[in-house]
Formats: C-alpha cells, sequence, structure tokens
C-alpha cells in the first residue's frame, strides 16, 4: 500500500490517500477510532492544551463496510485551531523545526501557522493509514506493538517517572525527549533482500524516519553492538520443533538484510520538542538580522506517550510493504 499525507496544522482538514487497499478488508471503523484516540491531543495534562476529536471521515474506498479495491481516502477536520499565536512566525523561524528549510525550499509560500504541512498534528492521518494496515497484518498473524524505553535519559521509565520527568521540563518551561522501542512479531523468515531499496531496514527506516521528530532508528541492540563483542551479539540457532529459532535477538530479527523469523525489533529516538517557551536565537528572514524568539500557544512537553501509535503506524505500513500487501 502506498499513501500521501495531505493537509496542514491550521488548513481546514488534513488526511490521507491510501492506495493498493485490497478489495473486502471489512474495516472496524470502532478500532480505528480507538487507535486515533491514542494520539488525539488534549486528553492528558502532559499534552498541548488543544483539543481536537480526530473523528476520520471517510471519503472513498469503503462500502458497506468492505474495502473497495480503490483509493481509500479519509479526511480528519481541524477544528480548535488558534492562528494568531503563529503570526510573528511568519519571518522568525523557530530553532529545531522545518520553519526554515522549509520556507527555502518552498520560496516562502509554505503554511507556516502551527508548522503547517511539518506540524506533528499531520500524524493523525498517519495514525489512519496505520490503523487499516494493521488490520490487514492481523489477518496474516502479524501484531506491531511499541513501548516507551526512555524518556529524558530515564531507561524504562515506571508511569511515575515518565510523569514526573515531562511536568519538571514543563515547569521550566523546556521539554523532553527519549525513545520508544517497537516489535513486529509474526513476519516469516525470508523477507526482504540484501540489495537496495528491498533490506528490511531500509524500508523499515524509510517509513520511520518520515514521521517528525525521529532523528536515530536502531535494530535490534542498535548502536549497543558497538561495545558487544561477537561472543556476546551472535544470536544462536535452535530448532524449536520444526522451526528455527534463536535463542537471543541482538539483530532484531534481521540478517543480511532478510527477516529471520524472529520478530523485527527496533528503537527510535524522539527529539525534544522544539516549541519551548523559553527566548531562543533565531533570525529575521525578512530584515535579514539576527532576532530573539519567544514561542507562545500550545505545545506538547513531551510526545512520546502519543507517538506510541504513531511508530506503530508506521512500522505497520512498513511490515505490509515487505510483505508485498
Amino acid at each position: 500500500m502506498r499513501y500521501v499525507i495531505f493537509g496542514e496544522s491550521h488548513g481546514p482538514a488534513i488526511g490521507v490517500v491510501l492506495e493498493g487497499v485490497p478489495a473486502g478488508l471489512e474495516l472496524d471503523l470502532e478500532r480505528v477510532s480507538d487507535e486515533m484516540a491514542r494520539r488525539a491531543p488534549g486528553g492528558s495534562p502532559l499534552s498541548t492544551a488543544r483539543k481536537e476529536e480526530d473523528v476520520p471521515e471517510i471519503l472513498s474506498g469503503l462500502f458497506e463496510g468492505r474495502t473497495t479495491g480503490t483509493p481509500l481516502c479519509a479526511v480528519i477536520a481541524n477544528t480548535d485551531t488558534r492562528s494568531r499565536d503563529y503570526a510573528k512566525l511568519k519571518d522568525l523561524p523557530r530553532p529545531g523545526h522545518g520553519d526554515y528549510a522549509g520556507y527555502v525550499r518552498y520560496q516562502g509560500c509554505n503554511d507556516y501557522r502551527g508548522g503547517g504541512h511539518f506540524s506533528g498534528r499531520l500524524t493523525a492521518p498517519l495514525v489512519f493509514a496505520g490503523a487499516v494496515a494493521k488490520q490487514l497484518l492481523e489477518q496474516k498473524g502479524v501484531q506491531v506493538a511499541a513501548r516507551i524505553s526512555n524518556v529524558a535519559g530515564i531507561p524504562d521509565p515506571t508511569p511515575e517517572q515518565y510523569e514526573q520527568a515531562v511536568l519538571e521540563a514543563r515547569s521550566q518551561l523546556d521539554s523532553v525527549g527519549g525513545c520508544i522501542r517497537c516489535a513486529v512479531t509474526g513476519l516469516p523468515a525470508g523477507l526482504g533482500a540484501p540489495d537496495y531499496g528491498e533490506n528490511v531496514e531500509g524500508i523499515f527506516s524509510q517509513y520511520l524516519f518520515a514521521v517528525p521528530a525521529v532523528k536515530a532508528v536502531g535494530f535490534g541492540d542498535g548502536v549497543g553492538f558497538a561495545s558487544l563483542r561477537g561472543s556476546q551479539a551472535n544470536d544462536s540457532f535452535y530448532m524449536d520443533g520444526d522451526t528455527v529459532k534463536t535463542r537471543t535477538n541482538h539483530s532484531g530479527g534481521v540478517n543480511g538484510g532478510i527477516t529471520n523469523g524472529m520478530p523485527v525489533e527496533f528503537e527510535v529516538c524522539i527529539r525534544p520538542t522544539p516549541s519551548i517557551a523559553q527566548p531562543q536565537q533565531t533570525v529575521d528572514l525578512v530584515q535579514r538580522k539576527d532576532a530573539e524568539l519567544t514561542i507562545t500557544g500550545r505545545h506538547d512537553p513531551c510526545i512520546l506517550h502519543r507517538a506510541l501509535p504513531v511508530i506503530e503506524a508506521a512500522a505497520a505500513l512498513a511490515a505490509c510493504q515487505l510483505m508485498d500487501l
């Protein structure tokens, strides 16, 4: 399946067109809504105060509860925008955001309100596409699940540690980042290839790096391999009945760019939210001089908990490509 996301953070709506969806998939819209709710803003003191229902309206590709095989299009209305909070960003790009790069790439024609097309708001339609992909994968016995593996340098935080770290950053007009670990189970051995465009890690990374704020991806032990010896890093094989398995999964279910039948596991690093209320140094694009910027508006001090369904969605879409679904 191929997807195209459209819209801007403060436009009338955002959405996605998903092509290549097989005909006859009985789409469980209640489960789709559950996925959307996991990502939706406004549901926690740890998130932005912006409130959006994030109810997708399906315009095409679904008839009498089943996919038709034609492009599946869904739109999500933007209802709680405050564009006035972003007026000064037209000339003052936010450090860490896509404002300046987008300004150059699109000759100043980009919608700067709320980050426009670069906003994390655009992950809502990605979650919709991922929810469809998950239901398709489940028919093949494949499951996708993610968890927070690090916040502000704290490994495997408890809910209390997570909340404390986020609220402390918010009280200091700052933000924190962290890591999300995800596993795709049920993929058979032999998928992928060592070549460019077919490599398992390459396919997954392409989808994952398309998620705003993802700055690193590591499979299995990832950068941890740097401190291991071969005797520690190798996953020894054994027979489980007629099935070949490995006793450990340091390689994250991938050898030579091909699945080995173990869960495909990876960890993504999510940067701290760039929009913070502290004064920051930037430039004035009109006057062509240095300037100072204090960002106002409603922003997440940490996006990890809302990013869980987003990372799962990206992984599900990657798995569909890998399985040629």
